[in-house]
């Protein structure tokens, strides 16, 4: 079992890095391109017999507290087998 976690800015917060990859490809001839937002991704290699409910919750509450900074991200948590 894995947990993948995906962290993204919030669509409020200026991304520079996200606008300098949106410039960059519209230069290099890439149209229609309307916004890119450069996050990170974390998987995670859960044990074997893992409650997938109870680490849910505690992967919830560690990106919370420390994988991802609340106040300017926001983050997406998936169990997958």
């Amino acid at each position: 079992m894995k947990a993948k976690i995906v962290i993204t800015p919030k669509k409020a917060v200026l991304d520079p890095q996200g606008k300098t990859v949106q410039n960059a490809l519209e230069h290099l001839g890439y149209q229609g391109v309307a916004g890119v937002h450069v996050g990170k991704y974390i998987e995670i290699d859960l044990q074997p017999g893992t409650d997938p409910a109870a680490a849910r919750k505690a992967l919830d509450e560690a990106c919370h507290r420390f994988l991802s900074n609340p106040v300017i991200e926001d983050y997406r948590l998936e169990i997958a087998d």
